[in-house]
């Protein structure tokens, strides 16, 4: 059941992370481009907690992802309030 559940949280990541992709594309805010990117990190984050063994000491060292994409969100929103991101047309 929690493979499941992960597996369905992995899809909706790597659906929110193509939405902002496309959003990406439309607007060429880099703020959405950041966002996917985290949301993508955090795709691969759930499949390797899938992956590996509840047992394997090495299980802890996967959560490295979840603090990358919250890193990258955050690094997004600081670079959204320097004014960057966005290009003028």
């Amino acid at each position: 059941m929690l493979d499941f559940l992960s597996g369905a949280i992995m899809t909706a990541c790597l659906a929110c992370g193509v939405f902002f992709f496309k959003s990406w594309r439309i607007g060429k805010d880099r703020l959405f481009l950041w966002f996917a990117l985290a949301f993508w990190v955090l795709a691969v984050e759930r499949w390797m907690l899938v992956s590996v063994e509840p047992e394997n000491e090495m299980r802890y060292s996967v959560y490295t992802f979840r603090l990358i994409a919250f890193a990258i969100i955050a690094l997004a929103i600081i670079d959204k309030n320097r004014g960057g991101g966005h290009r003028p047309e």
